[in-house]
């Protein structure tokens, strides 16, 4: 039988001026012709090999599971196990296909999703959708009398020679797939890039730099690179980007004087003084973070504490700082407790592998929380070292890449063993301990206290609900008591020298909600049993399958099995994970590393090295960097000192011929000029505490509380039966103004500060953090009370060290903020400024405002339906709190020159990196 195939359709042709009547008609054939006309299909490839290699394939993964894995449940009472029930149709009874006839069967006209006012658009999500290839195969098929062998001739015509292998596809050997037509489907060659052995590729020239040479042969034809930044850009631009804090003035005078002798050596100095700053690695593990979703908050509907993540974070800054091989850094994350459970850097560093969100409530199910668990972490494991989205293989076999569900589940297997535990880990000497004494006197006072009060002491005009039932009033008190009890119980915990950590063990029982959960004192080796979820459905288990890795990454079934004890199945998973040969672990990291110095990746989608992330715009380059990182012995400051040595790093943002640029590297990935990026939200806090001189640069310890806008911090946050408490900044301004990566990090409660900068949530991996330019932006740094008090501290530090010389000031000013002197034109303009802004000061008397002393909380109780009401007392502000400079603490001068400051901290020069 001869397959016959139809075009995709396409929309009626229009035209833009009226045609004579012939005309019109004859254009109205050819159109009708091109629309419905059938087109004779390549011999070889018959009606029979279309539905055994494409059409039977995508109606499992895409139909059946509506109409035909629940026989019992079949939507629409279409049947589509069979031909006898593709032709018997649904609950309209006709025939869903006519053989021979594409444009007369309701399921091609479905699945074109171009006839949606005559048959229903099939899939019926828009994301899942059909290809144009998708259509275009069940058109053929169709078009062909739509057959529907036997299990035998399918089997015969499977073994044939795929005919689409020819169009240029491979074959990539897997652990297999849920059907032979997607275990032997064909890939693009192209789209598997990142999964080729790693090999060194030649440099195109010896006599330069390795990096330099590589991107100067990638320069688009007639186009020149920038040249050299100046120096005081260039000290600026590496001191943002390794410690993540703006250089002082006094820096940026020795490295101009040193600059002035040496360039090339005074360069090397600074890089090297900035690689051994304990800011690096701050600045390191803030971008590490976003990837691994560190928080210190479970989330969901309780968003309980997690009282000792912070020792995961400081953790990770200590391995930067130290320059920890990166090999090493994976192993002890995903496997530490196994291979040195006497070590505790080994014990916390495995808090990676409970960073996600997660929660088990009184009221949750066991199994369903584990699997929850179990798809996140398998997840999270292949974003952040594999850049492979792992969990589009949970439900059906990877509809892109080459990764089958078998696998997806062999990995789940791998962490079947991991239980969750607070492991007594002593405080060690490198660890900040302080803050813990006063925290912990602090919160067994408030346990002790009552943690609600009501009809006391608040002024009738204050209370929202002024008649209230007796009843209500008790049984929503009762609740609010409750969960403030459990929120104190996980504070107080915090004070326990515990590691948020896991161990190696049976069973699922053990992963409970209690506020501590601590190893068991015997340990059950029974562990998990896995299954393949049918659809991904717990109601559904098939097949059980042993751990394993990623088989078309491992070369070979033997090279893809993991150990089936409790113990040593992470150690295996991340040895092949650390392991020099594995194509992607390298690639992965080091492509990270050029995006967190240059602000964009080589390969655009640093999580997802897969068909539908974008190929690396210099794919030799990134090879090169990935063994040369390896051979480096997994270094990142080895890294660093040659990217940070070459040209294309240290080239003028400016580039001579803008035009030019702009029309032969419209995307801007040819390197030709260095790419500015604006600060992220953390630097541009830290900065304008670094420059007000406030900034407190202790490293490590419990999270702080800064100062947040004072409306979120008092709104009421929803947690299960009531409302978190509210949020209260540290008392003191040396506690609260810490950097910003100790920050405690709420998952229900954001910064408005850094969420308008553009600082993502927590509960989804972070490749590449947007960076918008929106109004609120503007108005945020005009007016937000947080940075006015930061202006205000820098007016007054100025003020402080140049006493009675505003020019002198100004310059201060200028130079803290931009590294640079002031022209006579903005001296000018500043001093104008400064006269006219002190005589409006000077008309205006500030209002003092004080901290609020407590909280109103409103709610309706569930049992009643009637409101209640309580009083949350603000501790902190009620008693020993510190405020920062207030307008109403200094004189007309001071605030007229806080607001040149804030302007200061307003404009491009200061936000933007060049």
């Amino acid at each position: 039988m001869i397959a016959r195939k139809f075009p995709i359709p396409i929309w009626p042709i229009q035209f833009s001026r009226p045609l004579g009547s012939l005309a019109a008609a004859l254009c109205a054939v050819i159109a009708f012709a091109a629309f419905y006309a059938p087109r004779q299909a390549n011999a070889e490839t018959s009606a029979e090999v279309i539905f055994a290699r494409k059409v039977l394939p995508l109606l499992k993964a895409r139909c059946l599971p509506c109409h035909g894995e629940k026989p019992g449940k079949l939507k629409g009472d279409f049947d589509l196990r069979s031909r006898v029930g593709l032709l018997a149709g649904g609950e309209s009874e006709k025939p869903s296909v006519v053989a021979g006839k594409p444009l007369e069967s309701p399921l091609y006209l479905a699945v074109t999703r171009k006839h949606e006012d005559d048959w229903s658009a099939m899939p019926p999500k828009e994301n899942d959708r059909l290809s144009e290839a998708e259509v275009k195969h069940i058109g053929d098929w169709i078009a062909g009398g739509a057959p529907w062998p036997g299990a035998k001739r399918l089997a015969e015509l499977l073994e044939q020679e795929n005919p689409w292998a020819a169009e240029g596809g491979v074959t990539v050997k897997t652990s297999g797939g849920l059907n032979a037509g997607w275990t032997n489907r064909g890939y693009d060659p192209q789209d598997l890039w990142a999964y080729q052995p790693l090999k060194r590729p030649k440099t195109p020239r010896q006599d330069t730099h390795p990096i330099d040479a590589f991107i100067d042969e990638n320069l688009p034809r007639g186009l020149g690179p920038a040249p050299q930044a100046d120096p005081t850009t260039l000290i600026r631009r590496a001191a943002y980007n390794l410690a993540g804090l703006p250089p002082s003035p006094k820096e940026v005078d020795d490295f101009l004087a040193d600059w002035k002798k040496d360039p090339g050596e005074a360069w090397k100095t600074l890089v090297e003084r900035l690689l051994e700053s304990p800011h690096y690695g701050e600045q390191m593990a803030r971008h590490w973070l976003d990837v691994v979703r560190y928080a210190d908050s479970a989330g969901f509907s309780n968003d309980f504490p997690r009282p000792h993540a912070w020792r995961y974070r400081d953790y990770v800054i200590r391995s930067f700082n130290a320059d920890k091989p990166y090999d090493q850094f994976i192993r002890e994350q995903l496997a530490g407790d196994e291979l040195k459970p006497a070590d505790p850097d080994h014990l916390i560093a495995t808090g990676f592998l409970r960073m996600g969100p997660w929660e088990h409530t009184a009221m949750s199910v066991a199994v369903v929380t584990r699997q929850q668990y179990l798809d996140d972490i398998v997840n999270s494991v292949g974003v952040t070292f594999l850049a492979n989205e792992l969990r589009c293989a949970k439900c059906h076999d990877h509809k892109f890449d080459p990764i089958p569900t078998l696998d997806y589940y062999r990995m789940q297997a791998v962490f079947a063993s991991v239980q969750f535990a607070h492991r007594r880990v002593p405080y060690q000497p490198q660890e900040n301990r302080r803050g813990l004494a006063e925290g912990k006197k602090r919160y067994e006072k408030l346990s002790k206290q009552q943690a609600i009060r009501s009809l006391l002491s608040i002024p009738e005009k204050e209370r929202p609900v002024k008649d209230f039932d007796r009843d209500t009033e008790q049984k929503g008190h009762n609740k609010v008591r409750h969960k403030r009890t459990q929120q104190l119980q996980r504070e107080l915990a915090r004070y326990r020298p515990l590691a948020f950590s896991v161990y190696s063990g049976g069973g699922i029982t053990g992963n409970s909600h209690k506020v501590i959960e601590p190893m068991p004192a015997k340990n059950s080796k029974k562990v998990q049993v896995i299954r393949v979820l049918d659809g991904g459905a717990l109601e559904s288990p098939g097949e059980e399958v042993r751990p394993g890795v990623l088989s078309f990454l491992a070369g070979s079934e033997e090279g893809s099995a993991v150990t089936e004890t409790a113990g040593g199945r992470r150690t295996k998973l991340a040895e092949w994970i650390a392991s020099e040969k594995n194509p992607l672990t390298a690639r992965v990291i080091v492509n990270r590393l050029w995006q967190w110095r240059f602000g964009r990746a080589l390969a655009a989608n640093p999580n997802n090295f897969g068909s539908k992330g974008a190929r690396p715009s210099h794919p030799q380059l990134l090879d090169w960097l990935a063994a040369e990182f390896i051979s480096g012995g997994w270094s990142f400051k080895k890294l660093d000192r040659l990217i940070l040595s070459s040209a294309a790093w240290r080239r003028s943002a400016s580039h001579p011929e803008p035009a030019r640029l702009a029309e032969l590297d419209p995307g801007g990935t040819s390197y030709a000029a260095f790419p500015p990026r604006r600060l992220g939200a953390e630097e541009l806090r830290d900065a304008m505490l670094a420059v007000s001189g406030e900034l407190n640069r202790e490293l490590g310890g419990i999270p702080a509380h800064p100062e947040i806008n004072e409306e979120v911090a008092m709104q009421p946050r929803h947690i299960m039966g009531s409302v978190g408490p509210a949020y209260q900044a540290d008392a003191l301004p040396s506690q609260r103004n810490r950097r910003t990566i100790y920050a405690e990090r709420i998952r229900t409660l954001a910064d408005p500060l850094l969420e308008v900068f553009n600082k993502p949530g927590p509960d989804l991996s972070c490749e590449r953090r947007d960076s918008s330019t929106i109004a609120p932006q503007a108005f945020t740094l005009l007016n937000s009370p947080i940075v006015r008090a930061r202006a205000l501290a820098l007016a007054a530090r100025i003020e402080k060290e140049l006493p009675g010389n505003l020019q002198a000031q100004i310059t201060r000013a200028f130079r803290l903020t931009y590294q640079r002197r002031p022209s006579a034109a903005e001296l000018r303009r500043c001093l104008a400024h400064l006269e006219q802004a002190t005589r409006s000061h000077e008309a205006i008397r500030p209002v003092k405002k004080e901290k609020p002393k407590y909280v109103i909380r409103q709610m309706v109780e569930e049992m009643t339906g009637l409101e209640f009401w309580w009083v949350e007392d603000l501790d902190i502000y009620a008693g020993g709190y510190v405020p920062d400079l207030k307008p109403w603490d200094v004189e007309p001068p001071t605030r007229a020159l806080a607001d040149l400051c804030l302007v200061l901290f307003n404009s491009n020069e200061f936000v933007y990196i060049y």
